[in-house]
């Protein structure tokens, strides 16, 4: 049997963590000492070392839950969900680090003009590997980052203000209508 804190101590967790995972019904304490103490048993620290083990996967705690109370079928489609979205994470990683790569490579040729256009950015994010999407990708996550910096490297690459303005607007979230508004309304 395991009090509460030896048993969160075991696997790096805090008490907190362990009291969360109770009250969302995902690791019950198998009751309680006279004084009042939750405690845990054998099976508990096995179904904990399961949920740590999922939580490095990167599984949300309701998609464990689902697992873990299904244990004859464990629902596959939940990993093979996150398997799928750990290879775009991939993707996208791998191609930033190619116009990275191709960024480094052009500086230390000294390829770079003096001043980068729109138009050399553009063929250097091509070179480097990029289609549309993960371009549209790039400029939501400056976007969602650092809007203004986005904006001011926008205008360095000699883009018109409206311009830039249009590009900002397309790389943010849309609301949808029932929201009442859109960024377009807002700028």
């Amino acid at each position: 049997m395991y009090r509460i804190s030896q048993l969160a101590g075991l696997f790096g967790l805090s008490r907190s963590t362990l009291l969360h995972y109770d009250r969302i019904g995902l690791l019950k304490a198998a009751g309680r000492t006279p004084a009042g103490y939750r405690i845990y048993t054998e099976s508990d620290h096995r179904r904990l070392q399961d949920i740590c083990r999922y939580r490095r996967a990167g599984l949300a705690l309701d998609e464990i839950r689902a697992i873990l109370d299904t244990p004859d079928q464990p629902d596959v489609r939940i990993l093979k969900k996150r398997l799928a979205a750990l290879g775009r994470q991939i993707q996208d990683l791998q191609a930033k680090q190619r116009v990275l790569t191709g960024m480094l490579k052009s500086a230390a040729a000294g390829d770079l003009p003096p001043h980068v256009d729109k138009g050399t950015w553009v063929q250097m994010l091509q070179a480097a590997g990029m289609d549309d999407v993960a371009m549209d990708t790039w400029h939501a996550e400056f976007e969602s980052r650092a809007p203004q910096a986005h904006h001011t490297f926008l205008l360095s690459l000699g883009i018109p203000e409206d311009e830039a303005l249009k590009i900002r607007d397309k790389a943010r979230p849309q609301k949808t209508a029932a929201a009442g508004t859109n960024h377009g309304d807002q700028l």
